[in-house]
């Protein structure tokens, strides 16, 4: 099953790795475990994931991609809303984009799952309450639309901090370190 993997930096694999190579090409020590696409290939080999994560795009921009990205896939997962938080642009217009990939995907014949945005350690709390709202939203659009959730939220969230990654499961505060995605591919990841 071909599934493409549309979002940002998150799906991407940065700061450790980059689906473009020109981008991978400036970073220092690229490491493909960086990608929790590539965990979740690891326990589900019968699947090909096509990772078309942009790092730094909010969810219209990533919207934006779509048509160029969907060819031959059967099934699609989209990730994002972290940029459209630090940018400070509303929720619901990032809910809504998601969405409306979301039910573009469904109208195309694909299997379709939505994931939730991930704490974000280098924010403050207006971010905060803003993952909070978006995630709830995100939720809805999963439960309304009947298709699968991926707590990537959940997955990476510290325990005694619910608006905080654990150190460990962080690069630089922003993104997932190596054992952060393979925590998203391994227990995240469900079959679309």
């Amino acid at each position: 099953m071909i599934i493409v993997c549309l979002g940002d930096s998150i799906t991407a694999g940065s700061p450790l790795w980059d689906p473009d190579p020109a981008v991978r090409a400036r970073i220092s020590e690229p490491d493909e475990r960086s990608q929790w696409q590539w965990w979740a290939a690891l326990s589900t080999p019968q699947l090909d994931f096509r990772n078309h994560g942009v790092n730094g795009e909010r969810t219209d921009q990533i919207a934006a991609r779509f048509d160029d990205v969907v060819h031959g896939a059967e099934a699609l997962i989209v990730q994002g809303g972290i940029n459209d938080v630090v940018q400070r642009r509303p929720v619901e217009e990032a809910a809504r984009n998601l969405a409306g990939m979301c039910d573009r995907g469904r109208s195309l014949g694909f299997r379709v799952a939505l994931a939730d945005v991930l704490p974000w350690n280098n924010g403050d709390d207006r971010a905060a309450q803003d993952i909070v709202r978006l995630n709830e939203l995100v939720r809805a659009i999963a439960e309304g639309l009947g298709m699968p959730l991926l707590p990537f939220h959940d997955t990476l969230v510290d325990p005694a901090d619910p608006h905080r990654m654990p150190h460990e499961w962080t690069d630089d505060g922003n993104h997932p370190s190596v054992e952060g995605h393979r925590l998203l591919g391994e227990r995240a990841f469900v079959v679309p």
